[in-house]
């Protein structure tokens, strides 16, 4: 039986002061193995996303079938005011768990990152200030990567061809790229050439790398569906690719990074250097409003001929030798980037 009037019906939402959500999908099923410091790194992670985060920012954090000590843990964060929001689930693949974090919510801008990311001070206003200076960002890492400027990145190319605002320029911080490469174990994924080199566009003495990875980027929200119903039946791997990095494309936005590092992947060990640099770090004071985000409107056609006809036509070689050329490089360098 009910009596009375719920005083909630047909009340609006009221306004929320946060802009920017950082939704964290957590897997940690035990403490063994490939896991053994996962919750030491979640940790380091945290600590230093808190410590660097604006006072707008939202904390979203989706426990996908993490053990009792992990759990507890998240509950405890969620208590004390630092997180915004945590949701538990049982093991439903990282895709999923970020799809939950995303659905109930309405933030224009939305950092996804994995739970073994170091953050560092500056990131957020790096980001903001990619968007501000490039209207068509749909898609910004903090985390630059030279060998990011094929991945979905044809309507950039396309659009920017004959632009002299585009061109190879000296990597600022290779080092970075050195530490990201050995924290996924392979040493040897650049070559010389992509320490020493990446793809830019600029503007008003204003750079941003072309291209960006996903294990932490920050989204514009319009970038996806209003309706977030998708579900994907792979915890992980390629269905991340199609739905996310895909998607800035599809609405003919760009995928870009910001042109110095500003975090930086540990992996499942920890290491010396990580609480270091936390240390390092101050806290984040900073006022910050919410940065205006200019409509882009794409058509679709046009976007087949970027993403499916130029895309094939622009990464064959010679064309792509011929265009990376034409942007800087050397014949040697071509051969070797």
């Amino acid at each position: 039986m009910r009596i009375g009037f719920n005083p909630n019906k047909d009340k609006k939402i009221e306004p929320s002061d946060f802009f920017h959500q950082v939704i964290i999908p957590v897997h940690i099923p035990n403490f063994e193995g490939y896991f053994k410091d996962s919750f030491q790194i979640l940790q380091y992670c945290l600590k230093s996303l808190f410590k660097t985060s604006h006072a707008k920012t939202f904390f979203s954090i989706v426990n996908n079938g993490s053990c009792t000590e992990v759990t507890a843990y998240l509950n405890q964060l969620l208590e004390s005011g630092k997180i915004q929001e945590v949701i538990h689930t049982s093991s439903i693949g990282k895709l999923n768990a970020i799809l939950k974090g995303m659905s109930g919510q309405n933030f224009p801008l939305i950092t996804m990152t994995d739970a073994d990311v170091l953050f560092l001070n500056g990131w957020q206003e790096a980001s903001y200030d990619v968007f501000k200076t490039f209207p068509k960002a749909g898609v910004v890492s903090t985390t630059p990567n030279s060998k990011m400027l094929r991945y979905y990145t044809s309507n950039i190319l396309f659009e920017t061809f004959f632009s002299k605002r585009i061109k190879f320029t000296e990597v600022v911080d290779s080092l970075a790229m050195v530490k990201f490469a050995d924290s996924i174990g392979n040493s040897t994924l650049f070559k010389p050439v992509h320490l020493e080199k990446y793809l830019t566009i600029s503007k008003d003495n204003f750079k941003a790398v072309v291209g960006s990875g996903h294990f932490v980027a920050t989204y514009r929200r319009d970038v996806f569906n209003k309706s977030i119903t998708d579900y994907s039946e792979y915890k992980m791997g390629s269905a991340l690719s199609s739905f996310f990095d895909n998607a800035a494309l599809k609405k003919d936005m760009w995928r870009l990074s910001t042109e110095q590092n500003y975090t930086f992947h540990m992996g499942n060990t920890k290491e010396a250097w990580m609480e270091e640099m936390i240390e390092k770090s101050s806290k984040n004071n900073n006022i910050i409003t919410l940065i205006k985000l200019k409509d882009v409107k794409s058509n679709k056609f046009i976007v087949w001929v970027k993403s499916s006809v130029f895309s094939r036509i622009i990464f064959k070689n010679p064309f792509w030798q011929f265009y990376l050329g034409l942007k800087g490089l050397t014949s040697e360098e071509t051969n070797e980037y």
